[in-house]
C-alpha cells in the first residue's frame, strides 16, 4: 500500500536493535546503512521502511506502523522477541474479530514511543 516510511528516532541505535530483533522473523533487514539514516527492506532488497536520526521539530507525536506476518507463528515469536527486549508490549498476541475474523496482532512500543504493530490475517 505504501513506497516507504521514514521514522525519525531520537535514539537511532536503539531503534536499530529494536527493528532488527523485530523485523528479523518477517525477513526485513538493514540493507543501507548510511550513518545516521538506515534503509530496510525485505527479500526484494528494495528499502521501504526507513530509520533516521531526529531532526526537525520538538517532541515527536506518536505513529502507528503495523507490519505483515505470514502466520500466527511469526507474530508469537516476534512477542516473545519482543519480551525479552524489554519493549514494552501494549497488547499481547491475540485474535482482534472487530477489525476482522482472522486478524492476530501484537502491538508493542519501540524506543520513541511509537505503536509498533505486527499482524497475520490468516
Amino acid at each position: 500500500m505504501f513506497d516507504h516510511v521514514s521514522l525519525q528516532c531520537d535514539d537511532l541505535t536503539a531503534s536499530r536493535a529494536f527493528y532488527e530483533t523485530v523485523l528479523a522473523p518477517l525477513g526485513i533487514s538493514v540493507s543501507m546503512d548510511f550513518g545516521d539514516v538506515l534503509g530496510l527492506s525485505a527479500e526484494d532488497g528494495v528499502p521501504k521502511f526507513w530509520l533516521g536520526k531526529q531532526t526537525t521539530g520538538g517532541s515527536q507525536r506518536e505513529i502507528h506502523v503495523a507490519f505483515t506476518a505470514s502466520s500466527r507463528a511469526v507474530v508469537d515469536s516476534i512477542y516473545h522477541a519482543v519480551h525479552k527486549l524489554g519493549a514494552e508490549i501494549l497488547h499481547e498476541p491475540k485474535e482482534w474479530p472487530e477489525y476482522h475474523p482472522g486478524y492476530y496482532a501484537v502491538f508493542m512500543r519501540d524506543p520513541d514511543s511509537n505503536n509498533v504493530e505486527v499482524v497475520s490475517h490468516s
